[in-house]
């Protein structure tokens, strides 16, 4: 499935596994409340004993093939550990400080300190229209241009751009102007507005980077990132340099299956980076060092400062959900148990990656996994690692009971309830039909929490909210947070802590709601289905009796073009659905490769649908002209909205959009 961190949507993972005892109910209010748990030392010999007795067993039960951590702490590694295999077959053990790993959007993190470098040159200005820098044209919205501080916020407003991101074939490495000129995506909402991640716009700030400081984006980076801080096993060229290509690690889905081949990211600022956890180790010094490693500076105090913190006017602006978790410049926040904490996530096919600073404790943590692992075991893992660590070095002071009354958290509950689509979709072509199938829910459970349906616990069970202060609920078995923007009394957007940085969720109208669309595009097939059926169970009876059929001439032919196009309308959503299975199941489906396919279904669509259309409205009407029986009367007037369904169902969500660009 297309990944979060790089290239799109994943299954919301659900809470993790904790060392805080459960929550235990207050006797007068009958809301949560938690006490708080004693710290352990951050030491080198307890983290490794932490981590050796936590990460081995977690990689076998999830059939992961390996994992490298680095920590940090007061600008020193604290401990580099390597866990399970680079490479299964040859039985190499994953090394931090030899092995190379794809840390997938983390990339994003050296894209973003180079673009802060020109800033703190002048070369740059976060908030001058992008094209000044550029040799083609971002077109405005509305007038208002794009600009980098919305970039590095992923709040220009563009739609997501999922094509040609991932392959396997070193041939597809593409230049960085070619990957942004073949397409721009259209921008969807009104720039500063809303949050959507748009790794097309981290690789059109790369690009910058690449024509003001006129060297190669590569050779930015190693010359002015790497070198400096001495991370001389890091680099974004694809393929490998030949120094580096005996270290990388091999990926995997399952540790029990073969290993794929090196992953080329097309759209290489956004996620090509390969380095060592060691590297990295050096990377998290030198931020929260103020951009500072051994005399060697790669930014000012200030910058790095404003990278971490950037200003709240902005970002409560963007985010408009202040409570949660919010979006700086670049990093985002992974805030745990009280304490100020940056990061990224990233993950490309194979490779899954998080790295967290704790900033104002002077911690980093850093983990790559080479593997999916067992029903995407990774993605629950990478979560908890990072929250169990949290827990155990930096937990969480008590958590106070809830303080809304029962009545009023039902009342604000009853207004989620609904509906919800992400901010991060696209729009414009036949991925639309993804965010359709993709909407989220919101409903209540017995006891009045919210029960959203994309948000779910590790074995699939609902996640369970509880209203603490109003319109922000607590997840009654975590610490994660939820919380709603209300305006005119209604709720606006909403979000939770993992996602509210880069991606809201956005209110979903009528005419698009798969509350109602879903079950009525289901009659409708059977209807269209039963209509083709009926033609050959129709002969074979009048055959079997001995009987004539009662229709001729253009009636006899309306009535059998209307069965055979009701067919083919069907075959047209079941061609698109194969297809997007095909696709979400491997990344590298979206691209051209997929071209042929993508036409014939458009092509297709636009012909059966509308004929489908055209033949059972005028079948309805020889049907009614010719007073045939009320059965067949009421089945001809049954199939024309069946059929206006379809299209308009193709038409509304970029089936028929005649493009092959996404």
């Amino acid at each position: 499935m297309v990944s979060l961190g790089l290239l799109g949507q994943t299954p919301v993972p659900g809470p993790t596994p904790s060392i805080l005892p459960p929550p235990i109910a207050d006797a007068t209010t009958s809301t949560i409340a938690t006490p708080a748990m004693p710290a352990a030392a951050l030491t080198k010999t307890d983290l490794d004993a932490w981590l050796d007795g936590y990460l081995p067993y977690a990689l076998h039960s999830g059939d992961i093939a390996g994992a490298v951590v680095s920590v940090v702490k007061d600008g020193q590694v604290l401990t580099l550990r390597g866990y399970g295999y680079a490479d299964v077959r040859k039985r190499i053990p994953a090394d931090p400080e030899k092995t190379l790993f794809r840390p997938g959007s983390v990339s994003k993190l050296v894209t973003w300190t180079a673009v802060m470098q020109l800033v703190e040159q002048h070369k740059l200005d976060l908030d001058r229209d992008v094209n000044d820098y550029l040799d083609f044209t971002i077109p405005p919205w509305h007038g208002q241009p794009v600009t980098l501080r919305q970039i590095m916020t992923h709040s220009a407003g563009f739609e997501d751009a999922v094509k040609n991101l991932l392959s396997f074939d070193t041939r597809h490495v593409t230049p960085i102007d070619a990957y942004l000129k073949a397409w721009i995506p259209a921008r969807i909402f009104p720039p500063g507005s809303t949050p959507g991640y748009s790794n097309w716009a981290t690789t059109l700030a790369g690009y910058i980077v690449q024509r003001v400081s006129h060297l190669p984006f590569d050779d930015y980076v190693e010359q002015r990132i790497f070198s400096p801080l001495g991370m001389h096993s890091s680099t974004f060229r694809q393929p490998l340099p030949d120094r580096l290509r005996g270290q990388m690690a091999v990926g995997y889905g399952l540790a029990s299956q073969p290993g794929h081949g090196f992953e080329v990211v097309v759209p290489a600022p956004a996620g090509a980076l390969s380095s060592t956890a060691a590297d990295m180790a050096r990377f998290m010094i030198a931020h929260l060092q103020g951009g500072t490693l051994d005399g060697a500076r790669i930014l000012a105090p200030q910058t790095a400062s404003t990278m971490h913190t950037s200003p709240l006017d902005h970002i409560d602006k963007l985010s408009l959900l202040p409570p949660l978790n919010r979006m700086e410049l670049g990093f985002f926040e992974t805030n745990a148990n009280g304490h100020e904490v940056i990061g990224h996530l990233g993950d490309t096919d194979y490779f899954h990656t998080s790295l967290h600073l704790f900033i104002n404790d002077g911690v980093g943590l850093y983990v790559s996994f080479n593997s999916v692992g067992r029903d995407g075991a990774v993605q629950t893992l990478r979560t908890a690692l990072f929250h169990d660590f949290a827990d155990r070095y930096f937990p969480a002071p008590a958590r106070p009971a809830a303080e809304v009354p029962k009545e009023v958290a039902a009342r604000h509950a009853a207004m989620m309830a609904g509906h919800w689509t992400a901010s991060r979709r696209s729009e414009g072509n036949f991925l639309a039909i993804v965010g359709l199938l993709g909407q989220a829910g919101v409903s209540t459970d017995a006891a009045g929490h919210l029960v959203v349906s994309d948000i779910l616990q590790p074995g699939g069970a609902p996640r369970h909210w509880e209203e603490v202060t109003p319109f922000v609920w607590q997840d009654i078995d975590g610490y994660d947070r939820l919380a709603a923007k209300v305006e005119n009394g209604r709720v606006v957007r909403w979000s939770w802590d993992l996602m509210s940085p880069f991606e809201v969720m956005l209110p979903v109208p009528a005419s698009r709601n798969a509350g109602w669309i879903l079950p009525a595009l289901a009659a409708a097939l059977v209807v269209l289905l039963l209509s083709f059926l009926a033609w050959p169970a129709g002969w074979l009876i009048r055959r079997y009796h001995g009987v004539a059929s009662g229709l001729a001439g253009s009636r006899l032919h309306v009535a059998r073009a209307t069965k055979l196009t009701s067919l083919l309308a069907v075959a047209v959503p079941v061609g698109w659905g194969l297809l997007i299975l095909k696709m979400l199941s491997d990344d590298t489906a979206f691209s051209s490769a997929s071209d042929p396919a993508l036409w014939a279904l458009q092509i297709g669509g636009m012909v059966f649908l509308v004929g489908a259309v055209l033949l059972s409205a005028c079948n309805a009407v020889l049907t009614w002209q010719d007073r045939s029986g009320w059965l067949a009367r009421a089945w001809s007037l049954l199939l024309v909205p069946s059929a206006l369904l379809l299209l308009y169902v193709a038409y509304s969500f970029g089936l028929l959009a005649m493009t092959v660009r996404y």
